[in-house]
């Protein structure tokens, strides 16, 4: 925390971040994690199989929220990486590296392959920019399916995993909960450092960030990185969770984008805590209504609606009070109080 005084010396300003609701926020979010980690020596297999899914998808949107909330940059083709992380698991999984400790190296060689894509994805603009991402993913899913050793189009499974099924269940839920503690905490320390307000000036006007000395290329395309290797460790979880993949169509389905998009409109864009209200909105509707076939659709569709119309900044935006609380405060607040 700060502390300037106004030229009349009246009043003594205050610099901080969050206060005593982020403290109480910082220490839930911590005992959560405690609680989640603990859950296998808890609840039966069937309960943290079921949460290994909202771990990841917690962990999508908020990758998602990254690029497109705070660095302005709208993709619906993310599925790309994530389908790059389950296939590069096959690989490294084959040279004898344990699929669990094999998703950090994952993650890191994706966050590689995304730099060079980069140069390409960004001499598009706007609408253009997302429909390339998109054009991008599938070109990606042409290249893998070319190889026989990867499953060609037919799919692929695990060589080499975990025999004991109780053991191979907890260990998968462990690194579920590890990527997404990994992309929530990540997330928060890159809004948190220089680089952070450098992409809340790209985001709001990009001419002007750059005519105020922000380099707005490397800003973007270090959270270009960031968000591909996120996804790429999600991609392993969920191939790791299925024992593999069923078809190249199905990890790289755009369906995926479409679920980070609606999980961020729906919890709140451009907020840490928005993205996993979403999921966890996502969640209880999947659950609970994705056997009423096509009426499962009409409600997806209709609470986006309803959100977007009513409720501009997401679930978390009302619940916050149009972000004055936050549980990851980002934002600076200026207090005063008379001298």
């Amino acid at each position: 925390m700060s502390t300037a005084v106004s030229p009349d010396a009246t009043e003594v300003l205050r610099v901080r971040r969050g206060g005593g609701a982020a403290i109480i926020g910082a220490g839930g979010f911590s005992a959560v994690v405690l609680v989640l980690v603990a859950l296998p020596y808890l609840v039966e297999t069937s309960v943290t199989g079921q949460l290994v899914k909202l771990c990841y998808l917690i962990a999508l949107a908020t990758m998602w929220n990254l690029l497109a909330g705070y660095a302005g940059m709208i993709s619906i083709g993310q599925q790309a990486f994530l389908g790059l992380g389950a296939y590069a698991l096959f690989i490294v999984n084959d040279l004898g590296l344990d699929v669990y400790s094999g998703t950090a190296v994952v993650s890191v060689v994706v966050g590689l392959v995304a730099w060079p894509l980069s140069f390409l994805a960004f001499r598009l603009r706007g609408g253009y920019f997302a429909v390339g991402t998109w054009v991008i993913a599938e070109v990606v899913r042409l290249i893998v399916i070319r190889f026989d050793a990867l499953g060609a189009a037919r799919g692929r499974n695990l060589t080499a995993i975990t025999e004991d099924p109780l053991l191979r269940r907890a260990y998968t839920y462990w690194l579920a909960v590890a990527v997404m503690v990994a992309a929530v905490v990540g997330t928060y320390l890159v809004l948190r450092s220089r680089i952070g307000l450098d992409l809340q000036a790209i985001r709001d006007d990009e001419v002007a960030a750059s005519s105020l000395g922000v380099r707005v290329t490397r800003g973007k395309r270090i959270i270009y990185v960031l968000s591909a290797a996120g996804c790429a460790a999600v991609g392993a979880v969920i191939c790791v969770s299925s024992l593999g993949v069923a078809s190249p169509t199905q990890i790289f389905g755009v369906q995926y984008s479409a679920l980070m998009i609606f999980m961020v409109i729906i919890g709140g864009v451009g907020t840490v805590e928005g993205p996993i209200i979403g999921a966890v909105a996502y969640f209880l509707l999947d659950k609970y209504f994705s056997q009423s076939g096509v009426w499962y659709l009409v409600i997806i569709g209709v609470a986006a609606i309803l959100v977007s119309l009513y409720l501009p900044r997401g679930l978390w935006g009302a619940v916050s009070r149009h972000g004055r609380y936050a549980i990851f405060p980002v934002a600076h607040q200026v207090t005063g109080r008379s001298a």
